[in-house]
């Protein structure tokens, strides 16, 4: 029989499938993902931990010296926090447009949920301090919200800095170099010795950035090829340097930049002494947070700074020298990138080895993007990346049965969650990594 074929009339559409109905969205997804932790969690505790097994979590000591804690029945708690996932993945499910704002509110609260859940799992039956836990997710996000920073200052200007990693790597080299050579030679008290070496890890981390910037600004190469030769330079030269120098210099030690006790905070009670507590670096990105918070948004170099960054034609037309513009925020990133090397060196570890980095430059460059290039914003994301370090090492103390080498992998497997889901739609700003052309 033949075929005949029936003209569609031109305001006919073609009829909706079942495949048209379903929409994947990353709510949708996350729903999904919570319902089967949730599902998953209720058919595995509680038959595997004992109903009455407990884990303490401290918070310090009070005033009156008794330590403050808060047992948690594991099993009992693992079922609500499953019942919240489940409950809250349904709703994210639902098609009513207009609960969406409680759907991302309630997802955002079970994501929030994961960490102390997975602390209070792995400590079943035993105790641990929630406030140590707090101050060692804010140490270990320095590097990472150090280079946040530096990313914003670049990229607000219009350049893509995916050299933060070999700036910090090549702080933290050049910084240890400076302080090993001038001590005790030149310097008889190690700690001025130590500061000499941060500024010279703060120059190095420039001077570096200065390559970024007369490579990309001034020779309009393109920016991402430009970051990733100076990563490449970082590690040969740093290695070089390492092995020439550093392993035959006998006089260095692993000093490391003195503990700073900020007065009256450091004594209050249960977050003073793990807060206010620190060295010279943890605190200077406290300080740098809010100087970029400042300087971008309520200065008129900050005003340049992100029309540069945004219409550079339109901020040349009123006078703003776009080029130098962007050569001076680069040198500045560039700066902080080497005092966050200066923190692995010198404030941490009292010694330098061969990639020491270990990616918190392209870490510190997903917590920017997760802070959608808002210096807060980054610095929450630099946390999120810390309690995950933090949450590595934990792990470690209390002995969960799990391969070192997964635990290592935490604070990336954090970085590819974060980046392929969490940040949703992240906008940087227009004119950034577009060389800019003299009409």
């Amino acid at each position: 029989m033949a075929s005949v074929d029936v003209p569609i009339s031109a305001g006919a559409l073609p009829a909706e499938t079942w495949r048209d109905r379903i929409k994947v969205t990353r709510v949708g997804v996350f729903s999904v993902f919570f319902i089967v932790v949730g599902l998953f969690i209720l058919l595995t505790v509680p038959s595997s931990l004992p109903p009455d097994i407990v884990t303490t979590l401290t918070f310090g000591t009070a005033p009156d010296g008794r330590i403050l804690a808060l047992p948690i029945t594991v099993v009992p708690y693992m079922i609500v926090v499953a019942l919240v996932y489940i409950a809250s993945g349904v709703i994210g499910l639902l098609p009513l447009e207009n609960l969406r704002r409680y759907k991302v509110w309630l997802l955002l609260l079970c994501g929030a949920l994961i960490f102390p859940t997975v602390l209070t799992l792995a400590a079943a039956g035993q105790s641990t301090s929630a406030t140590t836990m707090l101050g060692s997710s804010l140490r270990l996000a320095t590097p990472i919200v150090l280079g946040a920073l530096a990313g914003i200052w670049c990229e607000r200007a219009g350049v893509v800095n995916i050299a933060i990693e070999g700036m910090m790597l090549t702080g933290a080299a050049f910084g240890f170099l400076a302080f090993s050579l001038i001590n005790p030679r030149i310097v008889a008290d190690a700690q001025n010795g130590l500061w000499i070496g941060v500024a010279v890890a703060v120059l190095a981390g420039g001077l570096m950035a200065t390559l970024h910037a007369w490579l990309s600004i001034t020779f309009k190469t393109n920016q991402i090829v430009s970051g990733t030769v100076i990563n490449i330079l970082a590690v040969g030269l740093t290695s070089f340097l390492r092995r020439e120098v550093l392993l035959t210099n006998q006089d260095a030690g692993r000093e490391t930049l003195a503990v700073i006790r900020i007065p009256v905070l450091s004594d209050i009670p249960i977050v003073g002494p793990e807060l206010f507590t620190g060295k010279p670096i943890f605190f200077m990105m406290f300080i740098l947070l809010v100087v970029t918070h400042v300087m971008l948004f309520y200065t008129r170099w900050g005003l340049r700074t992100r029309a540069v960054g945004e219409n550079p034609h339109a901020a040349d037309t009123l006078g703003i020298r776009v080029n130098r513009t962007r050569w001076i925020n680069v040198i500045i990133g560039g700066m902080i990138a080497g005092l966050a090397g200066a923190w692995l060196s010198l404030e941490t570890t009292g010694t330098f080895d061969d990639n020491m980095t270990a990616g918190r430059g392209f870490i510190g460059l997903a917590a920017m993007i997760f802070g959608k290039w808002l210096p807060f914003g980054a610095f929450g994301g630099g946390l999120l990346f810390g309690f995950s370090s933090a949450l590595e090492t934990r792990f470690q103390i209390l002995g969960v049965p799990l391969p070192p080498q997964f635990l290592q992998m935490t604070p990336y497997i954090v970085t590819m969650v974060v980046l392929a889901g969490l940040v949703g739609r992240a906008t940087p700003p227009k004119a950034d990594g577009i060389p800019y052309e003299k009409e």
